[in-house]
């Protein structure tokens, strides 16, 4: 974990192998509250991790933590608090998705996790042929995902992560 700050995310995006996921631009209100990977510093993060809060859509405030991974790694179940690595069996995808994003300008369809902790919402899906994660708290504010979420790989993003409002560190990146 590492705390928000446009310098900490710049190393992340450098070092990272797989997306680094954010919404582009952040929803109204919503700040840059954290980042994590899993990797190491020769082979890269194999694993990335976004926390964003703001004013949640029912009221009181919200958080969006967003991970994107290669398979077997467990970040986002980590975060999703379930057991396993991937959310495998506890998504549905014989069914329709529950929600639909848009990452890297493609609609990218995500379902909802069973057996999350009531305290979250959780959906997961495949986004450039790695898992997408989208893990929000508290649970009704997971109506935020049912609005255009447009999702930028902040690796191809220029000088505007500059502008990047940050907050203070989210509590979720410590758990």
């Amino acid at each position: 974990m590492i705390p928000p700050s446009v310098e900490a995310l710049s190393v992340v995006v450098h070092r990272a192998r797989v997306p680094v996921w954010m919404p582009w631009p952040l929803p109204v209100g919503w700040l840059f509250t954290g980042v994590a990977y899993a990797g190491d510093d020769r082979s890269g993060g194999r694993a990335t991790a976004v926390a964003c809060s703001g004013p949640g859509p029912l009221g009181g405030m919200g958080e969006l933590l967003l991970v994107a991974e290669e398979l077997g790694v467990g970040l986002g179940a980590r975060y999703a608090g379930i057991d396993g690595p991937d959310p495998g069996p506890a998504i549905c995808v014989d069914k329709s998705p529950q929600t639909k994003l848009l990452a890297a300008g493609r609609p990218t369809p995500l379902w909802h996790v069973a057996d999350a902790p009531e305290d979250r919402a959780v959906f997961a899906g495949e986004a450039l042929g790695l898992w997408l994660w989208a893990i929000v708290w508290p649970e009704q504010s997971g109506l935020l995902l049912y609005d255009e979420v447009v999702l930028t790989d902040l690796r191809d993003v220029g000088a505007e992560m500059e502008l990047l409002p940050c907050g203070a560190l989210s509590p979720r990146l410590l758990s």
